[in-house]
């Protein structure tokens, strides 16, 4: 895939168009994970994912691979997309993602409950500084290593040890002083 990389950066169309049929599923996965599958702007959240990966490949080093590259620019496009994005209301009002309760085994009650607290938890993130929440979002959401998420998105490991830190320490005090989200998150007082 570097190969195919490096032509499309170089202006090759053919293996641009190639690029992103091999990268755009994976995309997708990232920014459903980021936003929830309820969310009105998911697949326009993948478009500008997949706009913003060509804008960005003439800058592309070849300092990881492209696939890895492609999704930092998703985590960024979606954490984004949360932070302008305000219209997700009636998700939010009946706390269930739709292709979340697909194929589920867990009780309906159980899973109402869980896609309410992801949908709580996917709106503490817009609280969050850009860098925590792109961090916290790769870590959490993707399941990304320190080492990872350091690799992919070009910051020190110290640096992405401190934002996760940090995102974690404001959540926490967030989730703290509001009794309705104690409640609605299980959180232990």
């Amino acid at each position: 895939m570097m190969a195919l990389a490096r032509a499309a950066a170089a202006g090759d169309g053919a293996a641009t168009g190639q690029l992103l049929r091999a990268v755009a599923p994976r995309l997708g996965r990232v920014v459903r994970a980021v936003l929830g599958g309820g969310h009105p702007d998911l697949d326009d959240a993948v478009q500008q994912s997949l706009i913003g990966l060509v804008q960005a490949l003439p800058a592309f080093r070849g300092d990881c691979e492209p696939i890895g590259y492609a999704t930092i620019i998703a985590v960024r496009t979606a954490v984004a997309t949360r932070k302008r994005s305000r219209t997700d209301q009636s998700r939010r009002e009946d706390g269930v993602d739709a292709d979340l309760m697909a194929g589920s085994n867990a009780p309906a009650g159980e899973e109402v409950a869980a896609n309410h607290r992801k949908a709580l938890l996917r709106d503490l993130l817009d609280t969050l500084p850009v860098e925590q929440a792109e961090a916290l979002a790769m870590r959490v959401c993707l399941g990304w290593s320190i080492k990872e998420i350091a690799t992919h998105s070009g910051a020190p490991l110290n640096t992405v040890r401190s934002r996760l830190r940090l995102a974690k320490e404001a959540l926490k005090s967030r989730i703290e002083e509001d009794a309705d989200l104690v409640d609605a998150l299980g959180v232990a007082r």
